[in-house]
């Protein structure tokens, strides 16, 4: 008696371990694909280990709309991504490894121990189960004449055929942890675009700080501000003032739209109202009030409640005449420009923009000019503040890239 032969499992080579390579290989795995995967650290998930620290953000809780809103000029492109797998899909799939979540009162969703290493372990003990083979200190070196991959190991470089290749390899930040950008020219060699890495999420520096307000405020966080650019809206926040610059969360959420400004302009203007909460004519009514034998550093804390970090930084940057009168200062405590003149290096930012452009992938994120070559994670032309956006998506299309690999598997075994 025989028995029809077993059909071969296909077998895909993933490039990358952060959470758009690990998702896909869990994609793949679970459709009955033989998946190896391969990272140049000594470790997978490196990133995503550290933006856990001080507190895992894994996405966000606000309405959809709102939230595909995030992704600015590629929000089209993200929201196709997040249509099978958006923030509460995500939530459902952290709770799927035993791991809890929790929404923060700023909307963010967070593992219920903040942490990032327990779900970091709990889904790599999924992908053994699941028969995912994973290799480290491997490093993707490009393709040999044949088509194989080059893939350089502990004992040496090895050519490795696969039916089909995800390249999930991250962006240009934060080199010592993997994402290096080193396969920008690798992509390019083979006639792909590839737009230029850029910093997102990342710190601006400034002409120059005094010698005073650098040395006694550089690290202090400006608290309960609102910064604004001419074309877009305030929004409330905290941020630092640097040794050379500002960083911080509220910076981050304008980084992209300052750091395009300074492409256009060689500058970008922003605002600062240090007083958000205070209205300028309640607080012009405050500083009107006679201070009598007070300084005027004592005026201010006393009426307003400014000092700090945030006095100084007045000081600095509004113009001396403005100092005659107290009520004068109101309208630059109110609207304080600060001019800003690049962004920080590229591996000090949290993320990166540029990449391989959406126009060069199909629907299932593979190369058109490259068959069986697909792409997804922070390597992809796409930028989103900090907040859980960033994780979401790299999750996302490497749901989707793995879903374009296991159809195109299907379509090329009947051909």
């Amino acid at each position: 008696m025989t028995t029809a032969a077993q059909p071969i499992a296909h077998h895909v080579a993933i490039i990358g371990g952060g959470p758009a390579g690990l998702m896909a290989a869990e994609v793949l795995a679970q459709g009955g694909i033989r998946v190896e995967l391969f990272d140049a650290m000594p470790s997978v998930g490196r990133k995503f280990l550290l933006a856990g620290v001080g507190g895992m953000n894994i996405t966000h809780s606000e309405p959809k709309d709102a939230f595909v809103g995030r992704y600015g000029e590629r929000q089209a492109e993200i929201a196709a991504l997040l249509r099978d797998f958006d923030a509460d899909a995500l939530r459902a799939w952290i709770h799927g490894l035993g791991i809890d979540t929790f929404v923060g009162t700023s909307g963010r969703v967070f593992p219920s121990d903040m942490k990032a290493a327990p779900l970091l372990r709990a889904w790599l003990r999924r992908l053994r189960e699941l028969g995912v083979t994973i290799h480290t200190r491997s490093r993707w070196l490009g393709w040999n004449a044949d088509g194989s991959l080059r893939i350089a190991g502990p004992d040496g470089e090895r050519a490795l055929t696969a039916d089909a290749c995800l390249l999930a390899l991250g962006g240009g930040s934060w080199a010592r942890l993997g994402s290096d950008g080193a396969w920008v020219p690798l992509l390019q060699a083979r006639g792909i675009e590839v737009k230029a890495l850029k910093p997102s999420n990342c710190g601006f520096e400034v002409e120059g700080w005094s010698e005073y307000l650098r040395d006694k405020f550089a690290g202090a966080p400006l608290k309960n501000v609102a910064l604004s650019l001419p074309d877009q809206a305030p929004r409330i926040g905290e941020f630092v003032l640097t040794a050379g610059g500002i960083e911080g969360s509220l910076v981050y959420a304008f980084s992209a739209a300052i750091r395009r400004q300074i492409e256009a302009e060689g500058q970008a203007l922003i605002h600062l109202d240090l007083l958000p909460q205070m209205p300028l004519a309640k607080l012009q009514q405050a500083l009107a009030k006679p201070r009598g034998k007070h300084s005027l550093a004592k005026h201010l804390h006393r009426q307003v409640g400014l000092d700090g970090v945030k006095a100084a930084l007045l000081r600095e940057l509004a113009p001396a005449a403005a100092f005659a009168e107290p009520a004068d200062l109101a309208p630059w405590i109110k609207a304080l420009p600060i001019t800003l003149l690049r962004t920080r290096p590229l591996d000090e930012a949290i993320s990166s923009a540029g990449g391989v452009p959406f126009e060069a992938l199909d629907k299932g994120l593979m190369l058109k000019a490259l068959p069986g070559v697909f792409c997804a994670g922070e390597m992809l032309d796409w930028e989103a503040p900090t907040g859980g956006y960033l994780l979401t998506a790299c999750f996302a299309s490497g749901r989707v890239a793995a879903r374009g690999m296991l159809e195109w598997l299907q379509v090329t075994a009947r051909s």
